[in-house]
């Protein structure tokens, strides 16, 4: 098994790229069923900030990563990371509804997705 610095193929990583644009975009002025994600999960208003700051920064990291090798690969790992923590704190949070399961659970599989098929090599 081999791990590759740069993605190969790309598309994908484009495709989460523009993902967690739109999804920065959004916090930007979160539309409802973000809204109901993040009460749901009891996460204060004042730390939404962080959410959109890690959002901004993985677009940087993968549009960056596309050109220098190693960046996109973290910033994907980084990406599922995030996700995982979503996931434990909807489940910490017993929010169990069908944004976990479509939203937080799918942006994991994508994002995990990504990284397996982009960047590592059997």
């Amino acid at each position: 098994m081999s791990i590759l610095e740069l993605p190969s193929p790309v598309w994908p990583v484009v495709v989460l790229l523009v993902i967690q644009a739109g999804d920065a975009a959004m916090m930007l002025r979160p539309p409802k069923f973000i809204v109901d994600c993040l009460e749901g999960v009891l996460l204060p208003r004042e730390w939404w900030w962080v959410l959109t700051t890690a959002k901004t920064a993985s677009v940087a990291g993968l549009v960056v990563g596309l050109w220098v090798p190693g960046v996109a690969m973290t910033t994907t790992a980084a990406i599922v990371v995030y996700f995982l923590a979503a996931a434990a704190a909807h489940i910490r949070a017993r929010a169990l509804n069908l944004t976990f399961w479509v939203n937080c659970l799918g942006m994991l599989v994508v994002s995990l997705a990504v990284l397996v098929g982009c960047f590592v090599r059997v």
